[in-house]
């Protein structure tokens, strides 16, 4: 895995990019310039690697638009420490931010296959989220509570087993709509029977599936 002077050229291009698009969180931009995005691609689709757009990686899934790796990291607000659970593994590129961002990452993924991969490759970068394999969309009760909790995939509603295993404080940003386009959401749990929840722009992402997300 080579790391040369034209791939880091790429990505400030990419860390301009995403700037202008209006991320400003300095730790969020960091990691955008920081982590080796191609390692996720074939050798032969480096110059996708950079573009500031959605790629597939197999299995129906997709790895996330820059941009929108930013704007829910940004909308965390994580602090270094804060325990965080990502709904969607994926290739592993958003759990690679959610780490330099200073967050303690618990990841879960419902694909098997995709599961297996990623739980390989990314310490092989470096990265040590704590993986699972299973259904994301009931959150991951083992080790609840979180400080912040991440969906990468598109939900049909916001799962309540994800509010219920937030901290008092606790930040969720989720994707909710129907299979083409989705709302962004941040819901903070004020006390156990309160949350306040703030709307954002439109997104399109894979479906959430899983027993409190979309049926296969």
């Amino acid at each position: 895995m080579e790391d040369n002077y034209r791939h880091k050229g790429m990505r400030r291009s990419l860390v301009r990019i995403i700037t202008e698009k209006g991320i400003t969180d300095s730790n969020v931009i960091s990691a955008i310039g920081k982590i080796p995005r191609h390692y996720f691609f074939d050798n032969a689709l480096v110059e996708h690697a950079y573009q500031d757009k959605a790629f597939p990686i197999g299995e129906g899934q997709t790895i996330s638009q820059p941009y929108t790796v930013a704007f829910q990291t940004e909308k965390l607000n994580i602090k270094s420490g804060d325990k965080v659970l990502e709904v969607g593994t994926g290739s592993g590129y958003q759990a690679c931010v959610l780490l330099e961002v200073g967050a303690n990452v618990y990841t879960i993924e419902f694909n098997k296959a995709l599961y297996e991969r990623t739980k390989v490759f990314l310490p092989k970068m470096g990265y040590m989220p704590k993986f699972f394999y299973g259904d994301g969309s009931q959150g991951l009760k083992a080790h609840a509570p979180y400080d912040k909790i991440i969906v990468t995939a598109g939900a049909p509603t916001v799962p309540s087993e994800l509010i219920k295993q937030l901290n008092i404080g606790g930040i969720l940003i989720i994707p909710v709509g129907d299979h083409k386009k989705q709302r962004m959401l941040r819901i903070t749990k004020e006390s156990d029977k309160k949350i306040k929840k703030e709307s954002f722009d439109y997104f399109s992402f894979v479906p959430l599936l899983g027993e409190q997300g979309w049926k296969k």
